[in-house]
């Protein structure tokens, strides 16, 4: 049964300790496949294929036929929830979209940046129990917004039927240019160092098993990567007039994800506290994955009994969760405490859920508490910025002696020397 505690017994520290600690023999086996598929390329691929999931391949590349045959196997009402999808989707990434700037300064001064899409992004889409099309359209679709000139999504091969044929169409709602038949830390490594036939990304999203964290963490640096991301994360705060069935599937809905899952009630509500905790026990019996909502709930699960909402909501900024819900009758007053927190839903009537498969705010979220410093996968996670500066001679001249006293002072002279001697003949003459 889900823990239930006052306020002022809540550690977020302790909170954090639930994580799993990064395993040397993981990082010591990733490390080995990263080198094996920057030395040997597709003939490691082929290896790591057949010994981790029984696959001889020839090709790692779908064709286009391949992809279509995908699309026309798949439910057509899931076709038909992914396009709607895919539509609020756009809709809210097409806001994120920033343009260059140019300014013009006294003395024909020219400042300016541009905005840049990346050349080439990789998608990592897990198989297994965690095959979500849903990530592909919020990973591919902002990546398509900002202008990448070609995406290329790898999923572990040797998967079948309708969760392999939904990503794949998924992948073809979304815009992606090329999938590949690779899975693992041997994905990773294809995409940050290419291979004979996988082309070198510029970066890499998408969420994966411990070994795929561990490569993500291992190749970034040679290639950017989005983030890596923990066990997911829900914290309500609610007050005595929500209805606790809603709150309890709410947590639930978070908890089905992975054993080391947090699901967190913070309530200025003893009796609704109290409710919840029965409600969970019922709700939570019905589930398919009760085994693993079990071990969520009953390990990483917590209410939390506060003294006010206001008390409520600095817990929550203290935890940073990847998801907030704040289940009041006037959440629009309560949004301004927020400090920390990936994605904020508002009301009774907006339960993580629609986050994470419709709204159109993207449900890949800053986990484990780094939400007090980073955000959720956007549009400009695809870009790239570069500053442009144009001066004339006399604006140079003007300058000339603020760069000059700044760099000497610095023990730089050559960066001295390369304004002054600009106007050396000036001075002799």
């Amino acid at each position: 049964m889900i823990r239930l505690i006052q306020a002022k017994e809540f550690d977020a520290v302790a909170l954090k300790l639930r994580q799993s600690e990064r395993q040397k023999d993981v990082d010591d086996a990733v490390s080995d496949i990263l080198y094996a598929v920057k030395t040997r390329g597709d003939a490691a691929l082929k290896e790591y294929s057949r010994r981790f999931d029984g696959c001889d391949i020839d090709a790692f590349e779908l064709t286009s036929a391949e992809i279509d045959a995908a699309y026309e196997r798949t439910d057509p009402v899931l076709i038909d929830i992914m396009h709607r999808a895919a539509e609020n989707i756009r809709a809210y990434h097409e806001k994120q979209v920033r343009l260059g700037y140019e300014m013009e300064q006294p003395m024909g001064v020219v400042l300016g940046q541009r905005v840049l899409p990346l050349n080439r992004v990789g998608i990592y889409t897990p198989g297994g129990t965690a095959s979500y099309p849903s990530s592909v359209l919020m990973n591919a679709i902002p990546a398509r917004i900002a202008g990448v000139h070609e995406i290329v999504m790898v999923t572990p091969p040797g998967r079948t039927g309708p969760a392999a044929d939904a990503m794949l169409a998924a992948a073809r709602i979304a815009g992606v240019d090329r999938v590949f038949r690779l899975g693992g830390a041997q994905a990773v490594a294809a995409l940050a160092f290419g291979t004979q036939s996988v082309p070198q990304a510029d970066k890499i999203v998408g969420p994966g098993n411990a070994y795929v964290a561990s490569a993500k963490r291992q190749v970034y640096g040679t290639v950017d990567i989005d983030m890596i991301a923990g066990p997911s994360e829900i914290l309500v705060v609610a007050d005595g007039t929500c209805d606790p069935e809603f709150v309890a599937a709410d947590l639930l809905s978070q908890a089905e994800h992975d054993k080391l899952s947090a699901a967190i009630l913070c309530t200025d509500s003893p009796a609704l506290a109290q409710a919840v905790q029965t409600a969970l026990e019922a709700q939570l019996e019905k589930l398919p994955r009760a085994h693993i909502c079990r071990a969520s709930i009953d390990d990483n699960g917590m209410i939390v009994v506060c003294q006010s909402i206001e008390e409520a909501i600095g817990i929550a900024n203290l935890v940073a969760p990847e998801h907030l819900e704040l289940c009041t009758d006037d959440p629009f007053s309560l949004l301004p405490l927020v400090k920390n927190a990936g994605s904020v839903f508002l009301g009774k009537y907006a339960p993580e859920a629609l986050g994470d498969y419709f709204a159109g705010p993207n449900h890949i979220l800053p986990t484990s508490g780094t939400a007090r410093f980073s955000s959720p996968l956007t549009v400009d996670d695809f870009v790239k910025k570069s500053s442009y500066l144009y001066y004339t001679p006399q604006a140079l001249r003007e300058a000339m002696p603020y760069v000059e006293g700044f760099a000497r002072r610095e023990g730089l002279d050559a960066h001295a020397n390369s304004v002054t001697i600009r106007f050396e003949k000036e001075r002799q003459a």
